[in-house]
């Protein structure tokens, strides 16, 4: 299904005030000929306010935003408002293939929080997904229903591929243009998807207006693992991770990403690439690097790292125990025991591509699905244009 084919969601049973907004911060790539054109003319067009929502085996995250012209005339935009909790929603499903009772009301729960901000913002348009959890799960089609009888809130599952292009989409303004390819992962709470990027640029890209190459003709190869944090913790334990489990859980990831490893493999000694990850495991491991007492999505969002730099925040987590893990603020009680197996499959794609760096991206699938449908305005308003005359 494309973005934007499903109906937009049923608000009319909303009727609570929504949370404070957070800070809104424009999501633009960081490059110069992208940014903001002036103040007199950012006027954000009238119509449409968006809403992405990703309902992940882990976690449950809105983004609402309004569009923000361009001198390009592609999907930039302003967030307006977010949301982010953990609800562990495929806590157990490995073991049992069920979502629990507890998990689920737990969703519901965050849905209720989406659906109060998305009425209180105005939201016109959405696409609202989920992802692993409700794939693998026998009761997962049960679940949806019920969300949107309890929350009005029409959720859909997508497969692996769209997640991976979404995923794609949202993140791959910050490879850099002179890259020969990227490697770009993003690592779930039940599933990893990883996309092999060609070169963003046709011709030479430090010309004056190197012309782009379309993200759908960059992405050469993809690839979904049917695991995550959530998963291989649960598998392998979380809360104190020896030195031979962590050796063993990369092991067990290396060993599902040999098919993908070998079928990029004559891409892989071609020109120069490097590793673009969008995850709470590498936004974590940016922090620990920085030394951030709190988490700053401004200091983090595009960040580059050398790989002795990422190999030195991943000793720092490792070396630390259960409790100082969940004091970090940039970790938390919530994800402290599932960190170190994200590190794990972090490690994993490192030995498989091994690239002298890594850029952290603070964004990602919601972004990809907020781009996805400020484009399909964009042209069906230029096409209402032309046909104008």
């Amino acid at each position: 299904m494309r973005a934007g084919d499903r109906a937009d969601p049923d608000f009319s049973r909303i009727d609570a005030a929504a949370d404070s907004a957070l800070r809104g911060e424009d999501c633009r790539p960081p490059r110069e000929d992208h940014a903001p054109e002036p103040c007199a003319k950012r006027r954000e067009r009238d119509g449409h306010v968006y809403a992405a929502l990703d309902l992940g085996t882990n976690n449950c995250r809105l983004l609402i935003a309004r569009p923000l012209p361009s001198k390009h005339g592609d999907a930039g935009f302003r967030v307006i408002d977010s949301f982010s909790r953990i609800v562990r929603l495929g806590e157990g499903l490995s073991v049992s293939g069920r979502l629990s009772a507890d998990a689920i009301e737990r969703t519901i729960d965050a849905l209720d929080i989406c659906r109060q901000k998305m009425l209180a913002r105005g939201v016109t348009r959405a696409r609202l997904i989920a992802t692993e959890a409700c794939r693998a799960a026998q009761n997962g089609a049960d679940f949806l229903r019920r969300a949107r009888l309890e929350t009005g809130l029409d959720l859909e599952i997508v497969d692996r591929e769209t997640e991976a292009h979404l995923a794609a989409a949202g993140s791959a303004s910050l490879a850099d243009a002179a890259a020969a390819s990227v490697v770009l992962f993003d690592i779930g709470g039940g599933s990893s998807e990883i996309v092999w990027l060609g070169q963003a640029c046709r011709g030479d890209a430090s010309a004056d207006k190197p012309a782009e190459t379309p993200l759908r003709e960059r992405v050469r190869f993809w690839v979904s693992l049917k695991l995550g944090v959530v998963t291989l913790a649960e598998r392998f334990g979380g809360l104190n991770v020896s030195g031979a489990t962590f050796d063993a859980m990369v092991e067990h990831v290396s060993g599902e990403l040999q098919d993908f490893v070998a079928m990029v493999g004559a891409e892989q000694r071609c020109g120069r690439f490097h590793l673009l990850g969008t995850s709470g495991t590498v936004t974590t491991i940016a922090g620990v690097f920085l030394g951030l007492s709190r988490y700053d999505r401004r200091r983090v969002d595009g960040l580059w790292m050398s790989s002795e730099e990422v190999s030195g925040a991943i000793a720092s987590l490792r070396n630390m125990t259960y409790d100082e893990r969940a004091m970090n603020g940039c970790i938390g009680v919530g994800r402290a025991d599932l960190v170190l197996a994200g590190c794990a499959i972090l490690e994993a794609i490192r030995r498989s591509f091994p690239a002298e760096r890594v850029r952290i991206a603070d964004r990602g699938l919601r972004e990809g699905i907020l781009m996805q449908l400020i484009d399909e305005d964009l042209a069906r308003d230029r096409a209402v244009e032309r046909a104008a005359g």
